[in-house]
């Protein structure tokens, strides 16, 4: 019997018990992830802040019991640190095409992929970074074309099938300036450029730095993405500290059920020895570091460490 499982084996008929080290990803973690840099793509969310001119901001303001507990909290009261021993924020919501985001297809398609169907495998990909910000510099309208696309693949080599490409174009900077960041003209992603890197490179999905894809009146980038079953990030930050090409992405967003747009955060981790970001060892995340003042609500309802 032995020696017809070796046969077996050898022939490939059988598969052959898994290796510990074949069923851990933990040495990857310890050899390469942990001194890795990560660096944060995304914009917190805020009540005063960019958004599509067709949507109004969001509203934060403290929770409130929904019901009355005896002994401990009436029906309407707000929850405090001094009274119940926390606190907790309701948010009023006005889209979930808000800051920083994932847009699955639903957004457009009526018979498209909602957030809540798009597949764990999204969590971790290749990531390029295409860089147009000194063109856009130059023409803030400058969209992203399958020249530029070329150009990095003569310096980096073929974008890797299933990455993520994020589009560089530095408006993110603009962050602050709420009413121009939405405004035209601003740097976007030309359709012929979409086209190639989904059905040339086959990609994951782009991300941009604007809140759309492109300034062409009916939005025809967002509207072939869309409606060909494609996702896309959209308000992301920071490319400027990641690096070209060698970086992963780890992609995070709300899960609401059937949702049509997507809270979203984006981390790029790149190789320990990139100048940008920070390691676990340096930020290990447990114990989180205390916050200079006792938090409290400021004018808008955002939680921040205030001064006696």
């Amino acid at each position: 019997m032995k020696r017809l499982i070796g046969v077996a084996l050898a022939a490939g008929l059988l598969a052959r018990p898994a290796a510990a080290d074949d069923l851990s990803l933990w040495s990857l973690y310890d050899q390469k992830l942990r001194s890795a840099k990560y660096i944060d793509l995304t914009h917190a969310f805020a009540p005063v802040q960019p958004v599509w001119p067709g949507f109004s901001g969001a509203r934060f303001k403290p929770a409130r019991a929904g019901r009355t507990l005896e002994g401990f909290a009436r029906e309407g009261d707000v929850f405090t640190y001094e009274t119940h021993g926390f606190v907790a924020t309701a948010y009023d919501l006005p889209t979930d095409q808000y800051g920083t985001q994932l847009d699955p297809p639903a957004h457009w398609n009526p018979r498209g992929a909602t957030i809540s169907d798009l597949p764990a495998t999204y969590t971790l990909r290749p990531l390029a970074v295409i860089d147009i910000s000194q063109k856009a510099a130059r023409d803030e309208g400058y969209h992203l074309q399958v020249a530029d696309i070329a150009a990095w693949e003569e310096k980096h080599g073929r974008i890797p099938e299933g990455a993520v490409v994020m589009v560089r174009s530095d408006w993110s900077k603009r962050w602050a300036e709420a009413e121009r960041f939405r405004q035209k003209p601003f740097p976007g992603v030309s359709l012929a450029a979409l086209k190639f890197l989904h059905l040339e490179r086959k990609i994951l999905f782009h991300g941009h730095e604007p809140l759309d894809t492109d300034t062409t009146p009916n939005l025809e980038g967002e509207a072939w993405l869309m409606h060909n079953n494609f996702a896309q990030a959209e308000g992301v930050a920071n490319l400027d500290q990641v690096p070209e090409a060698g970086a992963l992405v780890a992609i995070g967003f709300a899960k609401p059920l059937g949702g049509t747009g997507g809270y979203a955060r984006y981390v790029a981790i790149a190789p320990a020895g990139w100048p940008h970001g920070v390691s676990v060892d340096a930020a290990p995340g447990a114990p989180l570091p205390l916050q200079p003042a006792p938090l409290r609500r400021d004018a808008d309802g955002v939680m921040r460490p205030t001064g006696p």
